[in-house]
């Protein structure tokens, strides 16, 4: 396990906004390792012992799935926090998904 990689992973992943998601690849590729997905998922299935609390509600996979979802207790509870926060979800995929996707590149965001 890389943990200064999976630091970097959470401290991009504390930084989406409230009601928008941002995918695994996104966040590989902010971090100059854009084929580094599956790392970066593999960081998220552990977001729940790291400490600040990581959202890790929000990431997704480029398609806007919620592909993470069986790392919550109970799954459904990733869709619960994303609809807390005003992300609508369908058949476990974020609806609006371009219109609510945050790329950590975008510095002005």
């Amino acid at each position: 396990m890389d943990t200064n990689f999976y630091e970097m992973v959470y401290e991009i992943a504390r930084l989406i906004p409230k009601g928008r998601v941002t995918s695994y690849g996104a966040i590989a590729k902010s971090l100059g390792a854009a084929k580094s997905s599956r790392m970066v998922g593999h960081a998220m299935s552990y977001a729940g012992t790291a400490h600040p609390k990581v959202p890790a509600h929000r990431v997704v996979n480029s398609n806007g799935l919620l592909t993470g979802k069986f790392h919550f207790d109970p799954p459904e509870l990733m869709e619960e926090l994303l609809l807390k926060e005003g992300v609508e979800v369908k058949n476990d995929k974020v609806v609006n998904f371009k219109k609510v996707f945050w790329n950590p590149m975008d510095l002005e965001e």
